[in-house]
Order: C-alpha cells, then structure tokens, then sequence
C-alpha cells in the first residue's frame, strides 16, 4: 500500500533525491534565485519553507534542525540574519515560482523558483 507517501520521485534513490533537494535548497538560500525544472521547484518549495518557518524562532534548537539540513554555515547565517528577517510577520509563502518556457533538449518545462522581496540587481544597466 502506497499510504501517506507523497512527493515525486525523479526516477531517483532515496537518499540521491533527498540530497539533490537539498543542495537546490543551499543555492536557493546562496543566490535567492535558481533556474530548474517545474517539477524539482514544486518539490523544492515543499522543503524550503519549513526551514524558513523553523528558522523564524532563532534560538538554538531552531539552529541545529536547520544546520542537520542544510549543513552551509554560511547559509545558515544568511538565512537567520538577512532573510528570516524579512519574513517576520508572513506566516508562510515564501517563494514564488515562475514558470519560464522549456528546455531545448527535451522540452522538459523550466521555471525560476525565488524567494520573496530578495533585491534585484541590474548589472550593467543604465537607467534614464
């Protein structure tokens, strides 16, 4: 029986897909914004913000279930210092995906997945 078994598989061992997960999860935290696939980013959402929410009480259990997740101190400290601030007062919704066309290859659909109210830097860019 197939009870209480959600999520997508990606053709993937267990603890493959859990580490890819959560290495998309660091670089979403590192760059605030990453190009994926439509299906990973649906997955991705479902395990970033509980980390967020889980990174909102800031004390040092907070710290540990975070740290056995994501296991970056630099982006542990980004995220307790720079972005959970942000979320203080939203009580969940903290990425937006945007879908963004396919992929050339094989047509898989592709989609940005951000967090919300990161800065956007144009580089290279002269405004009028």
């Amino acid at each position: 029986m197939r009870h209480r078994k959600t999520g997508r598989y990606f053709n993937r061992s267990g603890t493959h897909r859990f580490a890819m997960l959560y290495n998309m999860a660091n670089s979403l935290i590192y760059y605030e914004i990453i190009k994926t696939t439509l299906t990973k980013a649906k997955e991705l959402r479902k395990i970033i913000e509980p980390i967020i929410t889980i990174a909102k009480k800031n004390n040092l259990t907070s710290r540990r279930l975070v740290r056995s997740k994501l296991n970056n101190k630099n982006n542990i400290n980004k995220l307790f210092k720079i972005i959970v601030p942000k979320f203080q007062n939203t009580l969940g919704g903290y990425t937006r995906i945007i879908k963004c066309g396919f992929r050339n290859g094989d047509k898989a659909p592709m989609a940005y997945i951000e967090l919300i109210g990161r800065k956007i830097i144009i580089k290279n860019k002269k405004i009028k």
